[in-house]
Order: C-alpha cells, then structure tokens, then sequence
C-alpha cells in the first residue's frame, strides 16, 4: 500500500503526540510506516518543531501547501473553525489528497485526532495513491 498522510496540530504540539496520533491513524487502516510516501500539511506549520522531527525520524519527504491551495479540494469534513484559523476549511485531509494527487475517495482515514496530556491537539488524515507516479 502507497499512502501519504495529511498532518495538522496546534502551535508546540509535542511530537510525542503527532507521533501517537499518526500511529494510531496507520494502525486503524493496516497500513506501516514504511508505506508512507510524504507527509504533507499547511505552509504555516513548515516550522513546527514536532511536526517536522517525526517527519524527518521517518525520512518521509515533507510537502506544504498554502491555504489557497488546499481550500480548493473537495474533503468530507470541512470545518470553519478550521477556515477562521488557516484560511482554509481542511489542512489535513486536503493535505493528504494533495500530496496523493487523488480525491476524496482515496481517504482511507478521514480525520484522526488526538489530544495530548497537555491538551494540544493533533490530527491525521491518510489517502491511498491511486497510482505510482514516475
């Protein structure tokens, strides 16, 4: 199995909980680590520190895209309160279809959340690559 993953968080989420969350996310579809092909999210999470240290522990390439990018994929879970924060109504299922290059049907794990003991959130959205890009 091909998949990217869609990643958002709140500002210094500890990437002891993005990592637990996108553990979670991989366990509930069958899918590994190993199956991840990039991991991709929002323009203004580029510099989140736990963000980026799970990304570069897994050696997974890193996509981020700007909110008009992402506004522009159809996702079945848009959220304002999303939109009122990032400009756009999904960072992590768009993000996960972008990097995918698929559409909504290719989700395999729509919004997978957790809240870590400190009470920052992260979410995870998985899409299956409907084909090997060359």
């Amino acid at each position: 199995m091909k998949i990217t993953l869609g990643l958002g968080c709140d500002r210094n989420t500890p990437a002891s909980t993005i990592a637990r969350c996108i553990e979670e996310a991989l366990a509930a579809c069958g899918a590994a680590p190993d199956d991840v092909r990039a991991a991709a999210s929002i323009d203004l999470k580029a510099d989140e520190p736990g963000l980026l240290g799970v990304i570069a522990r897994h050696g997974w390439p890193a996509l981020f895209y700007p909110a008009s990018e992402l506004a522009t994929v159809a996702v079945p879970n848009p959220s304002e309160t999303v939109r009122k924060y990032t400009g756009t109504p999904s960072v992590s299922e768009a993000a996960a279809l972008l990097a995918a290059g698929a559409d909504k049907s290719h989700l395999l794990i729509e919004k997978h959340r957790l809240r870590g003991p400190d009470g920052r959130n992260a979410t995870v959205s998985i899409a299956r690559i409907p084909h090997e890009r060359t």
